[in-house]
């Protein structure tokens, strides 16, 4: 694989040991990956994992408290966790970029489209109004969206129109990297195959590398090159998508898998029941942080931490007993 991002041991961690209470959150605690250059990592997990928390650490909007994040341009490293604020500005505007989660919000309701699409251009002094005009001309036909759109404001548009507009934002200024974070769960259904399908295309035309956030197994599944899964602050699974779905080696992913509902009527609907909910961050169990909720948790879990570990090739698992689970879902295929 060639790489464009590695991020090594990052580590993010909120609160202060001087505070009150004294607690200090580890939303982010020693994650690693590489993402190949033009290829979609997907990182899946619950609510609270620590997935937005991974996205933006890398684009450095908030402070880290570890670990490195390291792009590969021109055949050099560059390290954005040393980067200095005038650098990382330069740096973030004319290589990574976000799609928020929520377009509307994420929309200036006092803009017109022309003039949100413009906006990162300008402020990097692009051209002049002409040159930036054609650029926006250029990037909204990418996004299929009408030109007439431009002269409209975010109020007058759908919410799947909206979020064309918010990826074209992204694309002016040519990034190479982009976060997606949840960039389809506020939409229905169908406009979430079509934006996914999008994406797809855009990658495909311009080369662009995604971290794609997202909750939903079933819709990472259609974009990601692999997918990585995410338990209270730690990867517990990562692997080429494929592998993933054709033989989980974590019974927290198998439990995400099967609840994906089935197409076929013969087959019964049934998902892995979790019992209890996700730790206290800031009281976290002893070993492995799923063993409160696990089905197949021994003792040994509750002692010490899985060590994270290639099971196969390029399947990278922490569980202590991935060999002995047999947990390939019966019949299910991506």
């Amino acid at each position: 694989m060639n790489p464009l991002l590695r991020v090594e041991d990052l580590k993010v961690y909120f609160g202060s040991g001087s505070s009150a209470s004294g607690a200090v959150v580890a939303a982010v605690d020693g994650v690693s990956f590489e993402i190949g250059r033009g290829k979609t990592l997907g990182l899946v997990g619950e609510s609270g994992s620590g997935k937005t928390t991974v996205g933006r650490a890398i684009l450095r909007t908030i402070p880290l408290h570890a670990g490195s994040i390291r792009f590969q341009m021109n055949g050099e490293s560059v390290d954005v966790s040393e980067l200095t604020d005038k650098e990382l500005r330069i740096f973030r505007r004319e290589h990574m970029q976000l799609i928020f989660q929520d377009p509307y919000a994420s929309l200036s309701p006092r803009m017109t489209v022309r003039d949100i699409i413009a906006e990162p251009l300008e402020c990097q002094r692009f051209g002049t109004r002409a040159e930036i005009d054609a650029r926006v001309r250029d990037v909204a036909a990418k996004c299929r969206l009408n030109l007439e759109f431009l002269r409209r404001f975010p109020h007058a548009f759908s919410g799947g129109q909206r979020q064309r507009i918010c990826i074209a934002r992204a694309l002016a200024a040519n990034p190479e990297f982009i976060v997606c974070d949840e960039a389809v769960s506020a939409l229905d259904v169908s406009i979430q195959a079509d934006i996914i399908n999008l994406l797809m295309d855009l990658q495909a035309e311009l080369g662009l590398t995604y971290l794609f956030i997202a909750h939903d197994l079933s819709i990472v599944a259609q974009i990601s090159s692999e997918i990585a899964v995410m338990y209270v602050g730690k990867l517990v699974e990562k692997a080429p998508a494929e592998s993933i779905f054709r033989g989980p080696m974590h019974p927290y992913t198998k439990a995400l898998i099967s609840a994906i509902p089935r197409v076929d009527p013969d087959k019964r609907f049934e998902p892995m029941a979790l019992a209890g909910e996700i730790p206290n961050p800031m009281a976290l169990p002893p070993g492995c942080r799923f063993s409160t909720r696990c089905p197949f948790a021994r003792d040994a879990c509750q002692q010490a931490e899985p060590e994270w570990r290639e099971i196969a090739t390029e399947h990278f698992v922490a569980c202590h007993f991935a060999e002995e689970l047999a947990l390939a879902p019966e019949g299910r295929q991506r």
